[in-house]
């Protein structure tokens, strides 16, 4: 395929060929600014729209999901190289999520009653408008449900700016919404790049900003939302420790290590990070892990024997072969990997690096690829520090066979969620964020609907017993 000539940043570059596949063209201000008044006036209606009549169009979203599910998974294999299986288990999640709040929103955001010693008191929920959506290329059906089907089913509107280089996906989300019946103008989809989000964040009409992304990126709408005093929530980038304990399934803890880590190519911001393994069993685990990963195969995602797809794009491998590179420059060890494959693709070969420090750059920055760092321990409490030795607090894993002291360890993890023997996963009822610069707010579970919803009190009383 030849070629074109680019005129728009929002484009399909299949990272397997690194050929073009599709551009569109960038959604102007003028578009934008329609765009963002069509969904204010939509919310007017789709607030006082019964939850029966909303419960019924995103059940039927689930439904188109399940049914295209293979159509859908090999557009996000296309768009952003994943495996074909991990795109099918994508949509199959998301039309999870979309059925959980379709079966559950109306109870969880039913009026709850307040013990008061006076009168009556309780908190009722209110949409709040339109929300804007920012998210990410590494799920581009998951980030969209997270927030859409929560936000859509409290009665709010939504605007999305999806990743640049999944467009298809962004666009094929809202003509599977209008053609499950959803009304126009809820859910919109704004082809626009980065650099217009700040603009958009502060119209007066936005009235929420959720974001999945980069440090940087989260730090700047946060900036953004604030000085406009507008809700947002954050699911920033991750360093999850995982955490072998001396009576764990040692085979076990390295195949879920491993796989782990290789899931979506490394970029996961939830994934094994840092595996942090007692000194006593570190040859051992190191033999195994060495071994496991040898036999992983690279190469083309749509093809079910390949083990580890490509990265996202031919930037995002030369990060991380850069960030491998520089850290075996500042004295860390190269145990395996380390490089690229002699082939088309933006691979990078799966690789395992030991002997980082404080001093280097890989202790504390997060690599979105395929790369294991192995720590060892002495004693719980160094385990303990070095899990938390980090400004992310995403997610994080404890592998042992007692469980009441895996339980006890993982009380001891600064991080929004800590898993005992698997890695930090996904589920519809399971609330989803972080801590410290991992961002705030949760997403899924009953809490993911409260984020953009007012809690408001209404209290009955008499004149004569105010207080």
């Amino acid at each position: 395929m030849e070629q074109k000539k680019l005129h728009s940043p929002i484009r399909t570059i299949n990272p397997f060929t690194n050929r073009i596949e599709k551009e569109f063209n960038i959604t102007d201000d003028e578009q934008v600014e329609r765009k963002i008044k069509k969904a204010d006036t939509a919310f007017s209606s789709w607030r006082k729209t019964n939850f029966s009549v909303r419960t019924g169009i995103i059940h039927k979203v689930a439904s188109l999901m399940r049914e295209r599910k293979e159509q859908l998974g090999r557009l996000a294999t296309i768009e952003m190289g994943k495996l074909l299986r991990e795109s099918i288990y994508e949509v199959e999640l998301s039309a999870n999520i979309f059925d959980y709040y379709a079966d559950h929103a109306e109870e969880f955001l039913a009026d709850q009653k307040l013990q008061t010693p006076l009168g009556e008191a309780f908190i009722t929920y209110d949409p709040i408008g339109v929300i804007l959506s920012i998210q990410p290329w590494n799920f581009p059906f998951y980030q969209i449900t997270r927030s859409a089907a929560p936000n859509l089913m409290a009665g709010n509107t939504m605007v999305l700016k999806h990743a640049s280089n999944v467009p298809q996906c962004a666009q094929l989300m809202e003509d599977l919404f209008m053609e499950a019946g959803l009304p126009d103008g809820v859910y919109q989809n704004l082809f626009i790049p980065g650099s217009s989000i700040d603009k958009l964040a502060a119209n007066p009409l936005i009235k929420g900003v959720t974001l999945t992304g980069s440090e940087p990126a989260g730090a700047n709408i946060a900036s953004v939302a604030g000085k406009y005093v507008k809700k947002s929530t954050l699911e920033l980038g991750g360093s999850d420790p995982f955490i072998i304990l001396e009576d764990a399934d040692m085979d076990k803890a390295v195949e879920t290590a491993v796989y782990g880590r290789m899931w979506n190519a490394g970029q996961v911001c939830v994934s094994p990070k840092r595996i942090i393994v007692p000194e006593s069993k570190y040859q051992n685990i190191l033999g195994k892990m060495k071994a496991m990963v040898a036999k992983l195969k690279l190469g083309d995602p749509m093809n079910p024997e390949t083990d580890v797809a490509p990265l996202s794009s031919e930037e995002a491998a030369t990060k991380v072969i850069d960030q491998i590179k520089r850290a075996v420059e500042q004295g860390a060890k190269l145990e395996f990997g380390g490089g690229r494959p002699d082939s088309k693709g933006a691979f990078v070969n799966p690789t395992i690096i030991t002997h980082v420090s404080p001093d280097m750059d890989a202790y504390s920055e997060e690599i979105f690829g395929p790369v294991l760092v192995v720590y060892t321990y002495k004693t719980l409490d160094d385990a303990i520090h070095l899990a938390n030795a980090t400004d992310y607090g995403l997610g994080g894993t404890v592998f042992g066979t007692d469980i009441k002291k895996a339980k006890a360890v993982a009380r001891e993890i600064d991080s929004g969620m800590v898993y005992i023997n698997h890695v930090t996963g996904i589920a519809p009822e399971l609330p989803f964020g972080g801590t410290k610069n991992s961002g705030y707010g949760r997403e899924q579970s009953p809490a993911g609907i409260y984020e953009f919803v007012n809690s408001k009190l209404i209290r009955v009383t008499s004149p004569e017993n105010l207080y």
